[in-house]
């Protein structure tokens, strides 16, 4: 894998600068393929590192998901993509996730893919995927069948993102993927509320304003990260080392993450005492972390300890927020007999949190669904049983 350069450097935290809320898209450039090495992407100017086994529009989606992780905010682009004669507008998010802002417009013909005889590079389409799913979807009108752009070469039709399996990680945004492409025609980020479902509504009462569902578990603690570190009552010390772990999470670097997290803990126990608030956040961090790190198990030990410390403390909102942050943790482990037994002692605190009242009790479709999950845990655990030893009555 290539190295940037020092002015290669300068030149991409002159871009992550510029990347402001107001600011114009990144001009991106994906030249048509010539062999060689290399891919000669750019971004803002800036070279794209292309390593082996990548894709060149991963590379570039990953390089945009990193300077909006960078900038605390979603990152607009104009990509100029010759191998497939489109100019693509895109917005990426610090989530992952992309969408069009617009319809992609054909500027030339598709490149000639080097070594393929008679071949065109077409663009296959790349799902638009909003940052986050509204509690209640509002009502669509049905989308008209897509329509092949004029004169375009076969153009792939965007398809619905599969469902997630039973056992999938919620909260959880996979990495930018897919290659740039033009939707189907037609086919808008945002779709105007028909006149006549507009003109029935003008007479009814109007809806209440629906309460905003606050951010829990990992969500809570993934906004923490992107937001600038306050400064912190009797724990002054904590407000360094903190900046560079959320530093290190928002650049990927998630092992070095994991190191300075449990010493932070460590001394800020020491100093202030296991249980103290700011503690307790650290932990929080902690347990983010060692989830980002692929380490369920350790994640979802250190969440449901901190829902107990804050069930001792009757603070039911922050105890729910521990317990979420079990759920997903727990919805990581693969293994059923394991899933069953961490299962039970998270769902026995979550029926005492449920009893107390509070945001538990009013959240009961997340508890029946941890049920669900542990039908379907015994459910692979017996047949594994019996895979082992058919002989079993």
């Amino acid at each position: 894998m290539s190295r940037l350069s020092r002015e290669q450097k300068r030149e991409s935290k002159r871009q992550r600068s510029a990347v402001g809320p107001g600011a114009g898209p990144l001009e991106v450039w994906v030249p048509a393929p010539a062999g060689g090495s290399g891919s000669g992407a750019t971004v803002g100017d800036v070279p794209v590192v292309v390593v082996p086994g990548e894709t060149v529009q991963a590379a570039v989606l990953n390089h945009l998901h990193r300077l909006a992780l960078a900038a605390g905010h979603p990152v607009l682009a104009t990509i100029h993509d010759e191998r497939i004669g489109f100019v693509v507008p895109l917005e990426v998010y610090g989530d992952g996730s992309s969408r069009y802002t617009g319809e992609p417009v054909r500027v030339g013909p598709p490149a000639e893919v080097p070594g393929a005889s008679g071949v065109r590079a077409t663009p296959p389409a790349m799902p638009a995927i909003p940052p986050a799913m509204p509690a209640t979807p509002p009502a669509a009108p049905p989308v008209p069948e897509p329509q092949p752009l004029p004169g375009a070469a076969a153009t792939h039709v965007l398809r619905a993102l599969p469902e997630s399996p039973p056992d999938a990680m919620p909260g959880v945004v996979a990495a930018p993927t897919g290659e740039f492409g033009p939707p189907p025609v037609g086919l808008t980020p945002e779709r105007p509320v028909p006149a006549m479902a507009a003109m029935s509504g003008m007479d009814s009462e109007p809806e209440p304003e629906p309460k905003p569902t606050p951010a829990r578990g990992f969500d809570a603690v993934a906004e923490s990260v992107l937001a600038p570190v306050e400064e912190m009552e009797g724990a002054a010390f904590l407000v360094e080392p903190v900046v560079r772990i959320n530093e290190a999470v928002k650049m990927g670097r998630i092992e070095e993450a994991v190191g300075m997290a449990e010493r932070v803990v460590a001394d800020a126990s020491r100093s202030l005492g296991p249980e103290h608030p700011e503690v307790l956040r650290l932990r929080e961090l902690t347990s983010y972390i060692a989830y980002l790190a692929g380490d369920p198990l350790r994640s979802f030990h250190l969440s449901l300890d901190l829902a107990r410390i804050r069930e001792r403390h009757q603070d039911p909102e922050a105890a729910y927020g521990n317990v979420q942050s079990a759920a997903a943790a727990w919805r990581a482990v693969r293994d059923p007999v394991q899933g069953l037994n961490l299962g039970q002692d998270l769902i026995t605190l979550w029926s005492e949190l449920v009893a107390d009242g509070g945001p538990a009790a009013d959240d009961l479709e997340q508890l029946e669904s941890a049920h669900n999950r542990m039908t379907r845990l015994a459910d692979r655990a017996r047949s594994r049983s019996l895979a082992d030893n058919p002989y079993t009555p």
